[in-house]
């Protein structure tokens, strides 16, 4: 059986240093991974994007490609976005499309794609009024949203995965 394409895209917070943990895991569920980086958090994995590459079978993105460039990935049957920070989520649901991640986060949306994302977001922040009206936003287009921060024993790689579901 051929696996599905997910890309698994990840925003700078605490959880992105982790992120292989969660690569298994989709990985373990039959899923060929695509992950892209929003510019930060490739800078926090820097020396670690080439072994991601070998990870996965496929380059780590960060930035959209040029124009009549040809796309290095495969088309994606599912995306995840975690972890996702307070501005990734903002600029996600208002359609703020300045990284790749969102911008691929967005168009899973018009596409219809099963999406998830996993919040990664501190008190203070989630307690914005444009955070739960985001939340709301993403929530109304279908995303499934875990707020990660609320699950207890780590961050919740699992939940995400399993939010693709539906």
């Amino acid at each position: 059986m051929a696996s599905h394409v997910l890309y698994f895209l990840a925003s700078a917070a605490p959880p992105v240093l982790h992120v292989e943990e969660g690569i298994h895991r989709a990985q373990h569920r039959g899923w060929t991974v695509c992950l892209g980086l929003t510019p930060t958090a490739a800078s926090w994995l820097g020396d670690r994007l080439a072994s991601f590459a070998q990870l996965t079978d496929n380059p780590v993105r960060v930035s959209y490609p040029r124009p009549g460039d040809a796309d290095v990935w495969d088309p994606a049957d599912a995306t995840l976005l975690a972890p996702a920070t307070f501005n990734t989520v903002n600029h996600w649901a208002l359609g703020l499309t300045s990284t790749l991640v969102v911008g691929l986060a967005a168009e899973a949306i018009g596409r219809g794609l099963p999406l998830a994302t996993v919040t990664c977001v501190n008190r203070p922040l989630s307690r914005h009024p444009q955070f739960a009206r985001s939340v709301g936003a993403l929530r109304g287009a279908g995303v499934t949203v875990v707020e990660g921060r609320r699950v207890e024993g780590g961050f919740p790689w699992e939940a995400g995965l399993d939010g693709l579901a539906g």
